[in-house]
Formats: C-alpha cells, structure tokens, sequence
C-alpha cells in the first residue's frame, strides 16, 4: 500500500508570491507517478515536515516511479530524497538563482538501477546537486543534463555502473564538478560552447572501460581538470 501526502500552501507566505509544496510518498511496490509545476517566484518543494521558511527534504519512495517536476520563475527551490529502482525524473527549470539539491536512493534501498533522468535548465546563477546511488548501484543509469545560461553550478556524485552522464553545458562562467566512482563501463560526456569555464571531472572505476569526451568551445580563462583512474595510482590536479 502506498501513502502519498501533498500539502499545498498559499497562505502567509514569506513573499506575496510564495508557493509551497510540501511532499512524502512512501511504499514498497507498484508504480507511482507525480508531477508538480510552480510558476512564480520564491516558491519551494520540500518535505511534508517542512514549515514558512525551514525547507526539509521530501521523500518519494517507489520502486517503479515518475517524478516530474516543472517550477517556472526565480529563486525557487527543491529539495529532495528519492527512494528507488527504475526511477523516471523529468526536471525542468526555467529562470534564474534556482536551487535543486537531491539524492537517489543513498541507503542502497532499492540499488537505484536503470535510472533515467532528464535535468533541462534555462536561466542564469542556478545551482544544482545531484547524488546518485552508493556501492556502484547505479547500474544503466541514464543522466542527461541540456543546461543554457550563464554562471549555473553542476556538482554530481555518481556511483557508477554501465552509467551514462551527458552534460550539455551552453554559456559562460559555468562550473560544472563530477564524481563518479564505482564498478566500471562509465561514460561521460560534456559539450560545452561559452567563456570563462570551470570544470573538475573524476571518473574513477574499480575496474576498467571508462569512456570520457570533452569538447569544449570558447574564450576567456579557462580551468579544466580530469581524472581518470582504474584504481591503479592515485592522480590529482
């Protein structure tokens, strides 16, 4: 059996135009599908225990799942906990100094296998993070990011199995940090057409058949480092 619980609250908000959704989604079996939309600014999606002001992470726990989530605005934020196998999240953000912090199934629950999400960003000064899996459970995961503005932050930590990371990354000071560790076939991939970038890539499997491409188009300063590892000697930058 599943409980679902979403409060939506327009009442003394913190701005006039302050929406707040307040989320948990628990059980075990089943599919669950979920799409939320915000258009305005300020607006939150949080846990159910979350108050005017205190955001806590909601969490959203289903073996075979869709989140959806579409908030249209400014300084809108989400944060998250998912719980799950199969798990289907759509992500789009259009607007500017957004926040998306989340991570998928960090408790091994599920093992977070044949994950597909879709993060698609249009703004400027967003910030997002993204913990996916622990152990190398995230096997087939599917992640690909389509990010246009300037100066948006991408930090993801990746525990990789037959994984795939797309970052298409259109702008200028854009920084982007991956970390993906776990078992092996890693594959990441980022295209990038902008100035003024910075980007710390760390891909570094236990085993081996890692693949990483980097095609990168611009002008200004640059700082770019990769790391790639098999688990043989440990290199830095």
């Amino acid at each position: 059996m599943k409980k679902l619980i979403i409060l939506l609250i327009l009442s003394t908000p913190l701005l006039a135009n302050d929406n707040e959704i307040w989320i948990n989604q628990v059980g075990s079996t089943g599919a669950a599908s979920i799409d939320l939309e915000q258009l305005g600014t300020g607006n939150i999606i949080g846990g159910a225990g979350s108050t005017a002001g205190d955001l806590t992470a909601f969490q959203f726990t289903s073996n075979i799942a869709t989140l959806d989530i579409n908030q249209i605005g400014d300084s809108n934020k989400w944060l998250g906990k998912i719980i799950g196998d199969s798990f289907v999240g759509f992500y789009e953000f259009d607007g500017d100094s957004n926040t998306f912090n989340t991570s998928v199934d960090p408790t091994n629950t599920y093992n977070a296998d044949s994950s597909n999400i879709n993060v698609d960003v249009t703004g400027n000064s967003n910030q997002f993070t993204l913990n996916q899996a622990n152990a190398a459970q995230a096997s087939n995961l599917d992640l690909d990011w389509i990010i246009n503005g300037s100066s948006n932050s991408i930090t993801a930590a990746i525990d990789i199995d037959l994984a795939t990371n797309y970052v298409d990354f259109d702008g200028s000071d854009n920084t982007l940090t991956y970390d993906g560790d776990g078992a092996s076939n890693g594959f990441f991939h980022l295209e990038h057409d902008g100035s003024d970038r910075t980007f710390s890539i760390e891909q570094q499997s236990t085993l081996n058949n890692d693949w990483l491409k980097i095609i990168s188009s611009g002008t200004g300063t640059s700082s770019i480092c990769v790391v790639q590892s098999d688990g043989g000697t440990s290199t830095s930058c």
